[in-house]
């Protein structure tokens, strides 16, 4: 292994020559009854360690490391010289334990970068792949080049393809003028005919915050050149803070009333199928489920999907997708319900880099109330811009959406046909430049609005999400 660059020493050559004299010092000294009067100081121990590692004599390294410890346990270039020397016995867990102590006293910069290059490197031959990631994340912290980021970025990228284990996380807060997906109006219009009741406060746009935390861990069961199997997990939780106005607008509600859990598990078997014409993947998956809303069950469900995509040539993608889902034991009939969907995905590399995206979606709906029976159709266009402007990573999208419900009943007038139209745009930016241990901040912001026959839901909304993500 190459010397690293970033520690300040100077290595003395003749360091074998200095331990014949120490060596034969001490044993003069104690053969006649006296003490040698030779003293060294830190420096030329540790240079005589230094030369001892790379002559080949790691355990001498390690003792006259250990040395200089005893002297000044922070050394951080001590510490650094024994995870090589423990690195070269052969002993990787005490090699990645030493570069650790190595990381937390070295001052921030290239001396930790190499530091926790070394740990990740340690604790990767030591079958740690997790770990390995985990220091290789911190390795990013302290990067000195945009050469060596991108470097521990095709790393990281490797370790995924090794380690069985797989971890997606995002969190965003979001400022919201509408939490609650309230209505516009407190009066409740029927088509353009006004009903006899009102809109309670709870039922209006509420301001407030959202806050939500999304984890997603996987486990690789089974994998050969075609195919794996992997079992994962994913926690979604959102919490809401409600604004003073929103709080005097509706004083009988808090923000837990609109507070949402999601749990589920989920096996996961793909498959790479195709020649070269028509290469893609094909995936079958089973989850089960539990999902909560303000503190309360809101129903189970047992979910089969089934998906293709094809790759015609590097720059192209089609995917499609149908799930089955029964929702059962739930809180409200609304709930209790069968779900079937439909997806569709098409992606295409341009000539200039940019991506462009079209997604479509339908959803049928048959529960055992009238309330949560319909149907509904969406589409989603997005376009990313393949360069930064200035700082950040631009992507933007139209989404527009129709749903129909045969009977929805709502008033006293019994009930009627409903239909929704929604209308809803976004931007994102994400600011890579500016990443921590390879997570970057990203910036959404979101806007539209939803009309309906029911004028209970019709709505606007305006949100900014600021969240994080992982840039490897």
């Amino acid at each position: 292994m190459p010397r690293p660059r970033l520690f300040p020493f100077d290595l003395v050559r003749q360091a074998a020559l200095w331990l014949t004299i120490v060596l034969g010092l001490m044993v003069a000294g104690a053969r006649d009854g006296i003490a040698a009067p030779l003293e060294l100081d830190a420096a030329q121990v540790r240079n005589m360690a230094i030369n001892a590692l790379e002559s080949g004599d790691p355990g001498v390294a390690i003792e006259l490391a250990k040395a200089v410890l005893r002297a000044d346990p922070r050394d951080p270039l001590a510490y650094y010289i024994i995870a090589r020397g423990y690195a070269r016995l052969g002993d990787p867990d005490l090699a990645r334990r030493a570069a650790g102590y190595a990381y937390r006293n070295a001052e921030a910069g290239p001396a930790r970068f190499e530091a926790a290059q070394l740990a990740a490197r340690m604790a990767f031959e030591g079958e740690r792949y997790s770990l390995s990631q985990f220091w290789l994340r911190r390795t990013a912290i302290h990067a000195p080049t945009e050469a060596d980021e991108e470097r521990v970025a095709q790393d990281y990228k490797l370790l995924r393809r090794v380690n069985p284990w797989s971890l997606r996380l995002r969190g965003d807060l979001r400022p919201s003028d509408n939490v609650n997906n309230g209505s516009d109006t407190s009066r409740n219009i029927i088509d353009g005919v006004p009903d006899e009741g009102t809109i309670s406060g709870a039922g209006l746009a509420l301001s407030g915050l959202i806050a939500s935390l999304d984890i997603a861990p996987s486990y690789r069961l089974h994998v050969n050149e075609t195919g794996m199997t992997t079992l994962g997990a994913r926690l979604y939780v959102e919490r809401v803070a409600l604004s003073d106005s929103a709080r005097a607008t509706a004083p009988d509600v808090s923000g837990s009333d609109f507070a949402s859990t999601y749990v589920a598990a989920t096996l996961t078997h793909l498959r790479a199928v195709g020649g070269d014409g028509s290469r893609g993947q094909a995936s079958v998956d089973l989850g089960i489920g539990e999902s909560w809303y303000g503190g309360e069950r809101n129903y189970r469900f047992a979910r089969l999907g089934v998906a293709r995509s094809w790759r015609p040539d590097p720059v192209t993608r089609y995917a499609l997708r149908a799930d089955a889902e029964r929702r059962y034991d739930a809180r409200y009939t609304t709930n209790d319900a069968r779900v079937l969907s439909l997806g569709a995905d098409f992606g295409k590399e341009l000539a200039n880099g940019d991506i462009l995206g079209l997604a479509l979606a339908y959803q049928d709906v048959d529960a055992v109330s009238i309330n949560g029976t319909y149907s509904t159709v969406s589409m989603r266009a997005s376009y990313t811009l393949g360069r930064a402007v200035g700082p950040t990573r631009l992507s933007m999208g139209l989404v527009m959406g129709y749903t129909n419900y045969d009977q929805f009943l709502f008033s006293l007038n019994g009930a009627v046909p409903r239909t929704d139209k929604s209308l809803y745009g976004d931007l994102t930016l994400v600011f890579d430049r500016y990443d921590y241990a390879g997570f970057v901040p990203t910036l959404r912001l979101r806007t539209g609005r939803k009309d309906s026959n029911f004028s209970r839901f019709s709505s606007r909304e305006f949100s900014v999400s600021l969240g994080i993500g992982s840039k490897f």
